[in-house]
């Protein structure tokens, strides 16, 4: 042992092998930058002593006044060196062990206890020596308890090898929270692994791993996961971030018998008219098997008009004989509501996972209609081609669509159930309308009220406006109106329309998020649909995009004031609870040439359909009650909202209802141990109109909560579920296919638990060289305050013999 290891040994490292350089220097920032100014201290000290002892102190030996001056001027040398705090840096070179890192998979995936072949069980069992005596997991490991054991067990004692070879930290990803560090000092190190995560967000997990590791010289990454990415971040990408390879041990079968079922049903449907609903069917190792596929509903909230507890659409016997199938079954409403659709297949003998055996979806049925209030100046083709479609739209209809034209004769405006008289509606009328088409008028035609009106239909209860640009005025007239700050874009107060030259309306990418964008069927047919619109002869420019807005089409060379954005044509943001949508021109009817109505038909219907059906319907929009969610977890709180006005649509206030609460029954599914089957609950008041509280839901099954309406009197019911629903257990299988992505983008390897073992051979990256600088201070204060002190001493005892004053 040389000296270099003894003195590394006393720093309290085993890993020095060199002793770069010894550097005395300053700890003081003046010091250390300027070495100079102590030194010019130092002499200024020294004068200073000779001059006072020397010259002003003429009694006593010249020998004895030459000591006291040295004595003197040697503490203000200490003084002034301990100011600069003189230190030692002493720079090591030092080869420590290599970085790894282990990544655990805290997602319920990992708690699956997998159906799998008796020789792949019996091979997995034999690698990671599990022994259901010896663990609490009982005859059936999950695939959390494989991994344990593999890691922990004394006959394999892996992570034990790893830390003779690394320096190791274990890291939980995938959780509730985020990435977890496990402590390693305990005597279970890995017991504060609990795989309880809703989701397997893989990609988050490794992304702050990455930014994490800056400083930590990774050599490597070990991931153990079935892989199942389900939210999140790509995976694959945030890999690369880490800049070390990543090796991947998964777990879980490849393959597994699996029956799955898909629903899909129209949003809102029409009662008395027919839909269709269509069941996927989705299989693994089940080929030429029999199954019987079941389609039924249940109500969920709201204005539920029968006492049926279920609602029965049609059930199918199949055999399987693809991967993929699909039965449709035609359905006819007979009741009205919101509803929940299911979609269930029998449990076939050999499955693991039972939960994707079925499938809901939410539907609204409703013998209601929307209600649509289109506001112009005078006919323009828009209003007359608009009109003419919503009145055959089977949501809409003729009670539906309501006009007001500036222009009309008033007698016309007061007599023909067409026409509203007036734009300033009572409000138990005006906020009734579902969406409002806002037409080209002049700001002179818009008071103060409805324009104020307007922006509380959309931000408070949740209402559609579509703002069209009309030839003769333009959106410029809403500039200095309560309007203009819902609007997607910032209108010109001085603006007018540009038709110097024809142009084709281009879409921007993001066009084809929006399904009232998407014509037709497929994407190339939604590009012939938008080019039957032709040249534009004309459009209303504007200052700018709103920072908020998403610019569906715009112009193809005219840009904004900023002179980089491209001037927008159509645009759509939201606003408080509703969302708004600017067309920088009338001519969208440009649309029926060559194909009439149809695509035409589906831009406007799927337009208000998005704006329309987003809230309660008419006066419904006036007592709402809400949950956060439709589906809860056994101890999750339920948040309850209760949006209240009045018959003219005011807020309630406290003061207005019986009180100062709102009174609910909350029913259970079962009853509790004194045989009730509900509580009553008070909601109070959040702020004017609205009403909130939470709700603890302890037993699974189906949750009602009844709120009594202060005006009407009579209940808004709403209905919720409470079960063990996770996504982390509806796949069974293990995703090979990214768990080795993963591991070939980041230069690693993939195993799985019969093959990890081979790690500790692949993998044997060289110690990195480290160099550190250790700084020791080259004083103390207790020696420094003996010595100055001893000076001091020494100088006082010789004054007094001397008798210096």
């Amino acid at each position: 042992m040389n000296l270099t290891v003894i003195i590394g040994r006393l720093l309290g490292y085993d890993d020095v092998t060199q002793i770069e350089g010894w550097r005395p220097s300053f700890g003081a920032s003046w010091a250390h930058s300027s070495p100079l100014l102590l030194v010019f201290g130092l002499l200024a000290a020294a004068g200073l002593s000779a001059w006072f002892y020397l010259r002003m102190q003429p009694r006593g030996r010249t020998s004895l006044r030459i000591g006291l001056c040295l004595a003197r001027g040697l503490v203000l040398g200490v003084l002034l060196t301990i100011l600069a705090d003189p230190i030692l840096e002493i720079t090591l070179v030092r080869h420590p062990l290599p970085t790894l890192w282990v990544a655990l998979d805290g997602s319920e995936s990992m708690g699956i206890a997998d159906e799998l072949p008796a020789p792949i069980r019996e091979a997995t069992a034999a690698a990671v020596h599990w022994s259901s005596k010896s663990n609490d997991a009982g005859d059936q490991p999950t695939r959390a308890d494989y991994i344990r054991s593999f890691l922990t067990n004394s006959q394999t004692a892996w992570l034990k090898k790893l830390e003779d070879r690394f320096r190791v930290r274990t890291f939980v990803v995938s959780t509730d929270r985020g990435v977890e560090t496990l402590d390693q000092e305990q005597s279970a190190p890995l017991s504060g692994w609990k795989p309880h995560g809703h989701v397997t967000a893989l990609g988050d997990g490794l992304e702050e791993l990455a930014r994490r590791q800056a400083g930590d010289n990774l050599a490597g990454v070990i991931l153990f996961s079935d892989f199942d990415q389900n939210a999140g971040a790509a995976p694959v990408s945030a890999a690369r971030r880490l800049g070390a390879p990543l090796f991947t041990v998964g777990v879980g079968p490849e393959s597994a018998v699996d029956l799955a079922v898909d629903l899909s049903a129209p949003p809102t449907m029409k009662k008395a008219e027919g839909s269709t609903f269509v069941v996927t069917i989705r299989q693994r190792e089940l080929e030429n098997t029999p199954v019987t596929v079941r389609v039924f509903a249940e109500p969920t909230s709201g204005t539920v008009t029968t006492d049926q507890p279920q609602i029965f659409v049609g059930e199918r016997s199949l055999t399987l004989t693809a991967a993929t199938q699909s039965v449709e079954f035609p359905f006819n409403p007979e009741q009205t509501g919101r509803f929940t659709f299911v979609a269930e297949v029998n449990v076939v003998p050999g499955e693991t996972i039972t939960q994707n055996n079925r499938s809901a979806r939410d539907v609204r049925i409703i013998d209601d209609f929307l209600r649509l209030l289109y506001i112009e100046y005078e006919p323009t083709w828009e209003w007359r081609f608009v009109k003419e479609v919503f009145h055959r739209d089977k949501l809409v209809g003729m009670r539906g669509f309501r006009t007001f034209l500036r222009s009309a004769d008033p007698v016309v405006r007061e007599t023909n159930e067409l026409f509203v008289s007036s734009l300033t509606l009572p409000r138990s009328e005006f906020f009734e309308s579902d969406v409002i088409f806002l037409g080209d008028l002049p700001a002179s035609a818009l008071s103060t009220r409805f324009c104020e009106m307007t922006k509380e239909f959309v931000e408070q209860f949740g209402g559609g406006l579509v703002v069209l640009g009309g030839p003769r005025f333009g959106p410029g007239q809403l500039a200095e109106t309560p309007m203009a700050d819902l609007l997607p874009v910032v209108v010109d107060r001085d603006g007018r329309r540009r038709d110097e030259r024809d142009f084709r309306m281009q879409l921007t990418p993001l066009a084809g998020q929006y399904d009232f964008m998407r014509l037709g069927q497929t994407d190339s047919e939604s590009a012939r649909a938008w080019g039957t619109l032709g040249k534009l002869p004309w459009y209303q420019p504007v200052l700018r995009v709103d920072p908020r807005a998403t610019v569906l089409a715009e112009h193809p060379t005219d840009l904004c004031r900023d002179g980089k954005s491209k001037q927008p044509l159509i645009a759509v943001r939201p606003y408080g609870r509703g969302e708004v949508v600017y067309v920088g021109f009338n001519e969208l009817w440009r649309l029926r040439r060559l194909h009439g109505e149809e695509y035409y038909r589906q831009f406007w219907g799927q337009l208000i359909h998005r704006l329309g059906l987003s809230h309660a319907l008419g006066d419904q929009k006036r007592f709402v009650v809400r949950t956060d969610r439709q589906q809860y977890r056994n101890g999750d709180d339920a948040v309850i909202t209760v949006e209240a006005y009045d018959k003219d649509f005011q807020p309630l206030q406290e003061a207005d209802v019986p009180d100062r609460r709102l009174e609910a029954e909350h029913v259970w599914p079962q009853p509790d141990e004194q045989g009730r089957r509900s509580s009553n609950l008070s909601i109070t008041q959040i702020r004017p109109g609205v009403f909130g509280t939470k709700l603890p839901l302890r037993n699974d099954g189906e949750h009602r909560l009844r709120v009594t309406d202060p005006v009407t009197g009579t209940p808004s019911e709403i209905r919720f579920n409470v079960s063990d629903v996770s996504v982390e257990r509806r796949n069974p299988v293990r995703n090979v296919a990214l768990q080795q992505s993963l591991a070939s983008e980041t230069g690693g390897r993939s195993y799985d638990l019969t093959t990890a073992h081979q790690f500790l051979d692949d993998f044997q990256p060289p110690r990195p060289t480290e160099r550190t600088i250790e700084i020791f201070p080259l004083w103390n204060t207790w020696l420094v305050f003996v010595l100055v002190m001893g000076l001091l001493l020494t100088e006082w005892t010789v004054r007094k013999a001397i008798n210096l004053p």
